[in-house]
């Protein structure tokens, strides 16, 4: 890294902290001012192929909206999905894996579970790097570390020469057993960059440190094909606000929902790949706590896919092992990458999704018409109708008032391609292929939600769904009356939570690392170092972040029944470490109480083992609240009120319509109504009922279906 804005900087005496989150249709801004505790808020056209043109021009219309310079910033906190997009679309760099002799078909053979049993025509995700890219290294270590084969250098020259000569961009070396010793690595390395000095390169033991030679080769190279690019993006954006006058502190949103350095994720750019989704999680859980709901499920619907994450005790569900790139929602389906993250999951539903029709049904995305062309109705060029089309033609959203009114929407064009290409051919009206759209996508999102409540041995009844994103907001009533859920909470500025999630972040830095040991006295004591040893990295890296700041440390371990493979996350208690045997038994007592909670039952007769430890440090967050509602009045505004389409009224109805800014703390409504922001559009059904807070929430409780319990 070269570049001097994206190195560390005081932001002291800065007056401004803003917080950007890229999407694949719109990117979202949130500046909050230190000194009168104001928010400001922006949403705009996300720019293909380069987002950050059209990231930097967002900046630049919130700073003039404020009257404000870029010198005043003190803080650019920025959420991307650039990592998980060039996997996806498959634009990384042309990437190399170095493996043991024996090892060459690791990324192909992949594991033996099939995710569709009777699928005579099942095939394995398709490896980021070919084949012909993999060479064998002559080496071999023990599960120990001990060396059984020594390296052999000479033959590894030859290799990379023909790497050299086929231009690769980027390296990822993953040897057998590097996590126990990662020596013969580190001598691979030294190599790799004498041959290929030009190339970004990953070594496994430092990437992921585990066990599990496919997921760490897996995790090595996804690291190495998204390097490049993340080097390039980052570079790119510290130049250009440096020449604006940025002179502060630089933030990118991880995967885990802390911050860490620019600098940083270029190194390990696996931590951000869930980056911009896992602010949104963030937010939720943070507003969450401010409500006194601990248990929710984050429900985040933008304009090309929907997210929906576990939040439990006021924490997000976090994950050791993701996958990107999966496919339906089904395990096995991508590849999985070890780093820590929010538990996400994602699918292809947002207001962008193309409807089309089969068979005599109605489908939903995964295809996204973006930014450009978009929906049928920006006018820009789309000729396929989306779900954005069919709310609008349902009334759900004014088309005098999209982005508060700084672009209108051509209701007639979408209704005539809704008409044309959805309602014709399956005999319906044109509300008729409208709402067919909009019911579908629910139902679409209504999987994704029972996957991250049911399948987690959550009964969905008993969560507080927390509603955002561009359209969240106007399918999470109906979302929640299908899975009984009563309550929605919508955040205020809900439209652009992930940015306003941002600012509210923080530092924080996960460090794992494979450990395995009986749950006896003798490994409680090898733990307590191995503890301590990981302690003292993890501060090292947040005072490369955070230089003397606030911060606290949890301590975890993966365990597990010998023998068995399920794996639970113990919290190893502080007050224990010091002493061997107690926390050979406390650590028992905790294993035996998790594991039930998950599976619904434990042996305890049966012995236990460590699989893993992790250490988690975090720096206190800076201090942000949502401003205070300050609307007039006692009873809410006039209302006007709009044809919108309820299948419970019998089709289009006379509905009341408010502005959630005119909504004073404390004011009441009755569904059916809509309620519009500058950023998304919230629905109420008939019989739900809503109340504003005093920071604009709103709070939903939502009727249940007649007939349910």
């Amino acid at each position: 890294m070269n570049n001097p804005n994206l190195k560390k900087t005081p932001s002291q005496g800065k007056r401004y902290r803003i917080g950007f989150d890229i999407g694949g249709t719109f990117t979202d801004f949130a500046l909050h001012d230190g000194q009168t505790g104001e928010l400001h808020v922006w949403k705009r056209l996300s720019t293909a192929p380069d987002p950050s043109v059209g990231a930097l021009a967002g900046i630049d219309d919130l700073l003039a909206r404020v009257g404000a310079s870029m010198d005043e910033v003190g803080q650019v906190v920025h959420g991307t999905t650039i990592g998980a997009n060039t996997v996806i679309e498959r634009k990384g760099a042309s990437t190399a894996l170095l493996v043991t002799e024996g090892f060459r078909d690791l990324l192909i053979m992949q594991r033996p579970a099939r995710y569709s049993t009777y699928d005579l025509w099942f095939d394995k995700h398709e490896p980021l790097t070919p084949r012909h890219r993999v060479l064998a290294v002559r080496e071999r270590l023990a599960h120990d570390g001990t060396v059984v084969r020594e390296l052999d250098e000479d033959g590894l020259r030859a290799a990379l020469a023909e790497l050299r000569a086929a231009g690769v961009e980027a390296v990822a070396v993953s040897l057998l057993h590097s996590y126990a010793a990662g020596d013969h690595e580190v001598r691979v390395g030294k190599l790799v960059a004498q041959a290929l000095p030009e190339a970004t390169l990953s070594l496994s033991h430092e990437v992921a440190p585990i066990i599990g030679e496919y997921e760490r080769a897996s995790t090595t190279v996804v690291n190495a094909y998204i390097q490049p690019a993340f080097r390039r993006y980052l570079d790119a954006l510290g130049r250009a606000l440096g020449e604006r006058g940025f002179t502060g502190q630089m933030f990118i949103n991880q995967g885990n929902g802390g911050l860490s350095t620019p600098a940083e994720v270029v190194a390990l750019p696996i931590r951000a790949l869930e980056s911009g989704p896992a602010a949104g999680v963030s937010m939720a859980a943070w507003l969450g706590r401010e409500h006194g709901r601990g248990d929710l499920v984050a429900f985040d619907m933008g304009g090309t896919t929907a997210k929906a994450c576990l939040i439990e005790g006021g924490e997000p569900r976090m994950e050791r092992v993701f996958e990107v790139d999966q496919t339906l929602m089904r395990v096995g389906t991508g590849l999985p990458v070890v780093t820590p993250s929010v538990d996400l999951i994602e699918i292809g539903a947002g207001g962008g999704s193309i409807a089309r029709t089969g068979l005599g049904i109605i489908e939903v995305g995964p295809e996204s018409a973006g930014a450009d062309p978009g929906p049928v109705c920006y006018g820009s060029g789309g000729t396929r109708p989306t779900v954005t089309d069919a709310n609008l033609v349902l009334g759900y959203l004014n088309p005098d008032y999209f982005l508060g009114g700084r672009m209108s929407l051509d209701r007639d064009g979408a209704a005539a391609a809704i008409g044309e290409q959805v309602g014709e051919p399956l005999g319906l009206d044109t509300a008729g292929g409208a709402w067919g759209i909009h019911e579908a996508v629910t139902n679409n999102m209504e999987h994704a939600i029972r996957a991250v409540s049911i399948e987690r041995g959550r009964d969905p009844r008993d969560l507080t769904l927390v509603a955002f994103g561009g359209a969240g907001p106007t399918h999470a009533a109906r979302l929640a009356r299908n899975l009984g859920i009563g309550e929605v909470l919508f955040p205020a500025a809900a439209g652009i939570a992930s940015a306003v999630g941002l600012l509210q972040a923080a530092p924080r830095v996960d460090l794992a690392r494979t450990f395995v040991a009986a749950l006896d006295q003798g490994g409680a004591a090898r733990l307590r170092a191995e503890l301590a040893e990981l302690d003292a990295e993890v501060g090292k890296l947040l005072d490369n972040v955070a230089p003397g700041a606030a911060r606290s440390t949890d301590y975890l371990a993966d365990m597990q029944y010998t023998g068995q493979g399920h794996v639970v996350e113990v919290e190893v208690p502080r007050d224990a470490v010091s002493d061997p045997a107690a926390l050979a038994v406390a650590l028992r007592e905790r294993f035996e109480s998790d594991y039930a909670g998950r599976y619904g039952y434990s042996y305890p007769d049966a012995r236990a083992q460590l699989v893993s430890i992790k250490v988690v440090g975090r720096v206190e967050p800076a201090a942000f609240e949502l401003p205070r509602n300050t609307a007039a009045g006692s009873d809410g505004p006039a209302t006007v009120t709009r044809q919108v389409y309820f299948p419970e009224s019998g089709g289009y109805v006379d509905t009341a319509v408010y502005r959630r800014e005119e909504l004073p703390a404390g004011t009441s409504l009755a569904g059916p109504a809509v309620i519009e922001d500058g950023q998304c559009a919230i629905l109420l059904l008939p019989g739900d009922t809503a109340t504003v807070d005093d920071r604009s929430n709103v709070l939903a409780q939502i009727a249940a279906v007649e007939g349910e319990n």
